[in-house]
């Protein structure tokens, strides 16, 4: 074994080139196939190890108490427990003003849904609540204290925060409490032996309700339901990576075999004198995988380190304000281990199929072989080329890949994969910019302003409601203005609590939000975005009903937005009415009229004067998703390219050494130093003209297939048609400039090589 590796060894120094090839492809791919593995970890694993540990319900289910029983409640074996409502102060903490469901609780443990306390204590007496903080982290202890009102009851004081992974309740108060505020409804929690699939959690919940008496199961929500609202946004950001890893791992593959392939092929020497002095086949073989998983596991080692620094920001954009309860959002071990060990792996297996070709040879053969191609070998074509009116040193570079056209099929693969890394993320970058702007196809400026909140610390509005609106009307500058209001509604049909925002004015400025139907207009119309649509069950043309307060509103979704918030729904000021009447406005958007764009600080300074109670909010952010899909796929792009910029290098170094006593004679002849640049660099930017071509339609379609596939946002047709002519022909290019910069040095080193050296080495 130690004469192995002492040969491994004399090969890694004698091949530095190709070694730090290898070395730094697979640092490359394994950051991109960590980023992706991260984004695949934190988006399944923190869940489901929380809730596991946490006992969460399957199924939290609500029935109508007038309908059944606590006696037949209990008989279907869950944790039986009572809803009511509460309401929020306005903009208190985290949420805006709105029912909170209350379950009544005696402690936080159970064998279902066991509550983690975050702050405080458990509520142990009447008047006092317990409140769910779904985030990570804790309000403090100063909003101990807190006191919430109940409708026809004393308020209630906050003595703690607690977390649940299943979403049961908005707060806890204890069973005495809850029976003092007369509850409409009743809660059981259960956990099923099979919940891996939506059927299994269905059958389940069938066969404990059997025999309840018809319409008493008023309510019912299910674990992968929160689930998938746990990782939707994680969900969109991983075909990205997916795509990107795939395509590093391919790439990755193609280059390890090109350098192992060549090594060989030019090492035919080197391998017979191993076997003339005893080396078994195995043996050899042996030499050349560890010559390449040398590298491998180094490369390896740092691209792991850069991806888990690269996976934080990421994941911080993946899962910013989604409710996480206890899950905490990291990578997993599993995701290390299989870039560690699989990496290396994967190295050995792309290098054993030229390794063995090694094995295969003879001690006599392997001696008097030479290390040109053999004669013959695409010399048709060359002679071909000659023939043509084509300059001599352009010629020869365009046949030089006929010659070893095992070579040329790995290199133009790499190209490809290459050019089709480029074409994706120049095709995302396009949608992404677009989708970052939609909305303000006009140009207009747009000035967001928020009523003051003293539930925030802010001096409230002396203006009325809609007093405030007509001032803003009037200001010079201003063309149209849309007033929102913002609170927590229940719908029916599911536990949860949704965010429902509802618009009066000139909503017409929001129209190019909608990608199917329209934006809601009249009484009963509402909106939603893509998340909220799936996660509910519910299409263009379906009808929910909305409580607040005691009272209910029947809306029909008439329009489905570009993107939005998994939990919320978009409605107008005339449904608004029918749930709360006396709700007032918290935001004013104004778009400014044509030409205004620059008197905008103008109409903001206005704005202040009218009022102190009102407050400009910061408009212009760049938008979050869009930042990091672009960022991400840049050094994607960036990193893939440069891996099959070195496959191109690689093929070109191993061709100027297999043909040194052809350059030799070339330079005998009277060929140049620039001639045998271009020569060279010809050779393979053929290759990079064709990869170009093959590639373009391969990032066609898989742009395609990742804007139609992700979940949170709806891309319009006009977002997805990025290409044009233009485009198309400097993507044409990109696999040539990706040849030409794998060559160039490896060019110059030929161009400077002299007929004496060359004869010296001979």
């Amino acid at each position: 074994m130690s004469a192995v590796w002492s040969a491994s060894r004399a090969v890694v120094k004698r091949r530095k080139v190709q070694t730090a090839v290898i070395g730094l492809v697979v640092l490359c791919s394994t950051t991109t196939i960590l980023l992706a593995l991260a984004l695949l970890s934190a988006a399944s694993a923190p869940f489901e190890r929380a809730f596991g540990q946490q006992r969460g319900a399957h199924v939290v289910a609500a029935f109508d108490r007038t309908k059944v029983s606590d006696t037949q409640l209990a008989r279907t074996a869950g944790r039986p427990g009572v809803q009511a409502a509460v309401d929020i102060p306005e903009q208190w903490l985290w949420v805006p003003s709105g029912p909170l469901t209350v379950v009544g609780r005696s402690h936080p443990a159970g064998t279902v849904d066991r509550i983690r306390l975050l702050e405080g204590r458990w509520a142990t007496k009447p008047g006092e609540i317990v409140v769910n903080w779904p985030v990570q982290g804790t309000p403090g202890p100063d909003q101990l204290g807190t006191k919430l009102t109940v409708r026809g009851a004393p308020a209630l004081t906050v003595v703690g925060f607690a977390t649940s992974m299943s979403k049961s309740a908005g707060a806890w108060v204890t069973p005495e409490q809850m029976a003092a505020l007369h509850p409409a409804s009743s809660q059981m929690l259960y956990r099923f032996t099979k919940s891996s699939t939506d059927r299994q959690i269905r059958d389940g919940l069938s066969e404990v309700t059997a025999g309840l008496p018809t319409g008493s199961l008023t309510t019912t929500q299910s674990s992968l339901t929160l689930k998938r609202a746990f990782s939707a946004v994680a969900d969109s950001y991983l075909p990205f990576m997916t795509v990107f890893g795939v395509l590093g791992l391919l790439v990755s593959a193609l280059i390890v075999g090109n350098v192992v392939s060549g090594v060989v092929v030019s090492g035919y020497r080197h391998i017979g004198v191993l076997k003339a002095l005893g080396f078994t086949p195995n043996q050899v073989v042996a030499v050349y995988l560890t010559m390449v998983s040398v590298p491998a596991v180094a490369g390896c080692v740092v691209g792991t380190l850069i991806g888990n620094a690269l996976s934080q920001p990421i994941m911080r954009d993946a899962f910013s304000g989604i409710e996480t309860g206890s899950a905490s959002i990291g990578v997993s071990p599993w995701a290390y281990a299989v870039c560690l060990l699989g990496m290396p792996a994967l190295v050995v297996l792309a290098a054993l199929v030229p390794a063995l070709r090694a094995h295969r040879l003879s001690a006599a053969r392997a001696i008097s072989a030479g290390n040109a191609p053999r004669i013959g070998r695409g010399l048709r074509i060359q002679r071909g080329l000659s023939g043509t009116r084509l300059p001599r040193a352009v010629s020869l570079g365009l046949g030089q890949p006929f010659a070893r056209p095992g070579r040329t099929l790995m290199t133009m693969g790499a190209i490809v994969l290459g050019v089709t890394t480029v074409t994706l993320t120049t095709g995302l970058t396009s949608t992404m910019v677009a989708f970052g702007k939609h909305g303000q196809s006009n140009g207009a400026a747009w000035v967001n302003v928020e009523a003051g909140r003293p539930g925030l610390g802010q001096k409230a509005p002396k203006l009325s409601d809609r007093r405030i609106e007509a001032r803003l009307r009037s200001l010079p500058g201003a063309d149209l203005v849309t007033a929102r209001a913002l609170t927590k509604v229940r719908l029916a049909g599911y536990t949860q609590t949704a965010f429902a925002n509802f618009y009066r004015g000139d909503t017409r400025m929001y129209d190019s939000e909608i990608v199917k139907g329209h934006w809601p207009h009249g009484p009963g119309e509402a909106a939603a975005a893509p998340a909220f649509l799936n996660q509910h069950g519910l299409a263009v043309g379906d009808r929910i009903t909305l409580y607040l307060n005691g009272r209910q509103a029947r809306v029909t979704v008439v329009g489905e937005l570009i993107e939005g918030k998994p939990q919320a729904v978009e409605s107008t000021w005339q449904t608004l009415a029918e749930l709360a009447p006396d709700l007032r406005a918290i935001e004013y958007t104004v778009e400014l009229a044509d030409g205004a764009g620059t008197d905008a600080e103008a109409y903001a300074k206005a704005v202040r004067a009218s009022d102190p109670g009102l407050y400009l909010l910061p408009g212009g952010s760049t938008n979050t998703t869009t930042a990091t899909v672009v960022s991400f796929s840049a050094v994607f792009t960036v990193l893939l390219t440069i891996v099959a910029a070195l496959g191109v290098f690689n093929t070109v170094l191993l061709n100027t050494r297999e043909r040194r006593r052809d350059l030799g004679m070339l330079k005998s002849i009277g060929m140049t130093p620039r001639q045998v640049t271009v020569m060279t660099v010809t050779s393979v930017a053929g290759l990079g003209a064709v990869g170009g071509l093959l590639g373009i339609p391969l990032g066609i379609a898989a742009h395609r297939l990742l804007v139609d596939h992700v979940g949170v946002v709806a891309f319009p047709e006009s977002m997805k048609d990025v290409w044009n002519a233009p485009q198309l022909v400097v993507l044409a290019l990109a696999g040539v400039t990706i040849a030409v910069l794998g060559a160039l040095i490896p060019a110059r080193s030929a161009a400077r090589l002299t007929i004496a050296k060359v004869l010296h080495d001979e």
